[in-house]
């Protein structure tokens, strides 16, 4: 006679998938954290596994390997960037181009706020590039491409409600941003001040205006 099994009620997941799932989440936080200081090749797993008090040789029990753990670091800091990056590019009641001042201007109070510690995940990733996993090097790509298509998507609304000149490349312009604002957040990094991304910003909405 078949036996049968017991059925599973509905809501949380059981305590110890929920309570995996936490301190892999916990993990990637600070993963986050230590990569946006430090970087990738100075950010050591135990280090990690101490700041979320996590007991050491239990990493492997969540990641298969640093360069999988790096690999997700990646993913969850883009979809959290896309998703800044979309609650300032989408705000309807807001012109265009304040859309990506209001990003710049946050993105300079952040730094200060942190002391000028912490930098872009991914252009820090993108600096080390040669000591890095290759297979790192298409997901950094992809992930630039994905902030520049959402830059110029509003660039291009500027351009169709005339803020801005017919006569730009907006796919041109945000790639321009990207580059630039990355090298602007390494030398306020380096300097500790927020002057370089003003700076930066200031000669973007010049050339805007041309």
């Amino acid at each position: 006679m078949s036996k049968t099994l017991p059925r599973r009620r509905r809501g949380r997941p059981p305590k110890e998938l929920a309570s995996t799932s936490a301190t892999r989440d916990a993990l990637v936080r600070a993963g986050v954290v230590m990569l946006t200081e430090k970087g990738y090749s100075a950010t050591g797993i135990e280090e990690v596994l101490r700041s979320v008090d996590v007991p050491k040789g239990s990493f492997y029990h969540y990641f298969a390997s640093k360069e999988a753990f790096g690999a997700e670091l990646i993913d969850s800091y883009a979809s959290y960037f896309s998703r800044k990056l979309d609650s300032f590019f989408l705000k309807e009641q807001h012109p265009p181009l304040e859309r990506l001042r209001g990003f710049t201007d946050d993105a300079a109070s952040a730094m200060k706020r942190f002391r000028y510690t912490r930098g872009c995940l991914v252009g820090n990733l993108g600096q080390e590039m040669g000591a890095l996993p290759q297979s790192f090097r298409r997901q950094l790509f992809d992930v630039f491409i994905d902030w520049q298509q959402r830059t110029a998507k509003c660039l291009k609304y500027a351009q169709t409600i005339g803020a801005i000149s017919s006569s730009h490349d907006c796919d041109w312009l945000a790639e321009f941003f990207w580059i630039g604002w990355e090298g602007a957040v390494l030398r306020a990094k380096l300097e500790r001040r927020s002057e370089p991304l003003h700076s930066f910003s200031k000669g973007f909405f010049k050339l805007l205006s041309k």
